[in-house]
């Protein structure tokens, strides 16, 4: 199996993939919270998908962004989809918020990349890069090794 290395975006790459987390972030359905989040993710193809949070009365059924981005990205290039980078950008009550992947979302990452890029606003609005693999160090897997990708 491929092992998948960080990629650094470039500055025009990584513009376009926050203007589509932002616009994904438009079409969040956020009635409870009003903390909407977009996420955009550019796989190894080279394409771009984005999601949305959706909530749901029933707290737990709602879903983040991120993990409905990814499964845009599986339901478009199937199963061996590889992802490359990831953007997500918030909105608390319409006013830009920060926002990084909670622990299901960095677990979701893992399984479709295993050191990708990540860019969000954090603690300040101050845009952050980091990796997946500082994001959630010792992620689960069925890997032989850690280093080892899908």
């Amino acid at each position: 199996m491929e092992t998948s290395q960080t990629l650094t975006l470039d500055e025009c790459r990584e513009q376009a993939l926050i203007e589509a987390a932002k616009q994904a972030c438009d079409h969040a359905y956020a009635p409870y919270s009003r903390f909407t989040v977009g996420a955009a993710v550019l796989t190894k193809s080279g394409a771009v998908y984005v999601g949305c949070n959706v909530e749901n009365v029933s707290y737990p059924v709602g879903t983040c962004a991120e993990r409905n981005a990814i499964a845009a990205a599986v339901s478009a290039e199937g199963s061996g989809m590889q992802i490359c980078a990831m953007t997500i950008m918030a909105r608390n009550d319409g006013t830009e918020a920060p926002c990084s992947p909670c622990g299901a979302c960095r677990q979701a990452l893992r399984e479709f990349g295993h050191d990708i890029s990540v860019v969000y606003r954090w603690p300040a609005l101050e845009l952050t890069r980091s990796s997946s693999a500082a994001l959630l160090p010792d992620t689960f897997s069925f890997a032989k090794s850690p280093e080892a990708s899908r």
